[in-house]
Order: structure tokens, then sequence, then C-alpha cells
């Protein structure tokens, strides 16, 4: 079924020992664009520390409790490498995680699924359009939900609102929709556009932009929150 993304935050994080906090965002593979991790902050168990957790350690989510449980014991996230969701998670990082918890590398293995294998990408060329830097280590295709929310959406013949949410489903976590929120434009609905009308996402200057014009925009289906839950 499809599920609106940014609807699952505050849900409650349940490791098999007890609860662990609440889900702060959510991590996906910007050339695949499949969820990979999500960010639970846990409050004053652990000083409000945020810990990263693949997808491949989630449960079938609880839509009535708003619960997502996950199959770690408390400890095992107590104990876990502490990384700093403030800045741009390394591959380095993401390989201490998958080790730690004994995770499948979804970089390693070819195509074939969305949890431990990559899936095969949406687009013939990847939508990363920032140079690339010598130095980083960072991994330059996972990016933030919260981070790419208000982005400033293009068509082909103008702006025409900005990026609210995203619908994705939770069979395999792929991202299928985004929420364009178009403003006065459009009397401000928001309206579900395909992810394959993305041609490019400047991400120094924090725009997305479409390969349709404004009018098959206005188009789209209206997004009906009460209908994805």
């Amino acid at each position: 079924m499809q599920r609106s993304l940014h609807g699952m935050i505050d849900y409650t994080v349940r490791a098999t020992d007890g609860d662990l906090g609440k889900v702060h965002d959510f991590y996906f593979d910007d050339a695949t664009w499949t969820i990979r991790y999500m960010v639970a902050e846990t409050g004053n168990w652990l000083s409000g520390r945020k810990v990263v957790i693949s997808v491949v350690a989630l449960g079938k989510p609880d839509w009535e409790t708003r619960t997502f449980s996950v199959n770690l014991t408390c400890d095992q996230v107590r104990n876990s490498p502490d990384i700093d969701t403030q800045r741009p998670v390394s591959r380095q990082h993401e390989a201490e995680l998958h080790d730690y918890y004994q995770w499948p590398l979804y970089w390693e293995g070819g195509y074939g699924g969305a949890f431990g294998i990559t899936p095969y990408p949406l687009f013939e060329t990847p939508l990363v359009q920032e140079p690339p830097e010598p130095e980083r280590n960072d991994n330059p295709h996972l990016r933030s939900m919260r981070q790419v929310t208000g982005y400033t959406i293009h068509a082909t013949d103008g702006e025409i609102g900005h990026a609210d949410d995203f619908i994705v489903d939770d069979k395999d976590w792929t991202l299928r929709y985004l929420v364009a929120n178009t403003g006065n434009w459009l009397s401000e609905k928001e309206v579900a556009v395909p992810l394959t009308w993305i041609k490019g996402v400047f991400w120094d200057n924090a725009s997305m932009h479409l390969d349709r014009p404004r009018e098959e925009v206005k188009k789209s289906p209206a997004v009906d929150y009460s209908k994805l839950f």
C-alpha cells in the first residue's frame, strides 16, 4: 500500500524489549529512490541521541497504533556506533553499522531487491547535479527526507511550488511519488508527481526540475491523505 512518508514522523519505534523512541527522519538513495534507513530520536532514554536503523530491521508497521517494530534489543541500539545525523553519513559509518548489526550491504551484490540488494535505478543518468569533491567520503546518494522537504520544484516553463512529502510503497520502501505543494498557483493544492518526471535535482541550490510543463503538473491527481492510511 502507498503511504505518506512524512506522515510516519513521530511514530513509536519499538524494540523487542521496550520502546526506543520516535521516528525522526528517513534516508533514501537518490539513485534508486529507495528508503535505506529510518532515523529514530531516543528522547530521554539515550539523552536525545538519534540512531540510524536499516529498513532490514523493520517489522510490519502497526498503522493503527502508529508503531514501528524493529528486530533489535535496547542494548543493541545503546551500544551501536554513534553517527552524527547532522552531517552527511559516510560509507565508512554505514559499513560500521552494517558490520555491527550484521545487516547485508545493499551497495554490493548486484540488482534484484530493495533491502539487501540494490534495485535497478529509475533513471538512465544520475540525478545528482553537483560537482564531485576529491576528498569527499560521505555517500553522495544518501539523502535526508527532512533535507529535501521544502525544495523548490520547477516545471519546464516555470516554478510550480515546493516539495512537501513523498509517497512510499510500504512493501519494498520504494518512493513512488513526490508530493508537490503548488502554493498560490493552484490554491495550495498538493499533487502527486511521478518521480520519473524528475530530470534533475540540484542539491546545492535546493531545487528539483521536472521534464513536464506546468499545465501537465496541474492535471496531476490531488493527494488525498485519508486514503493513504
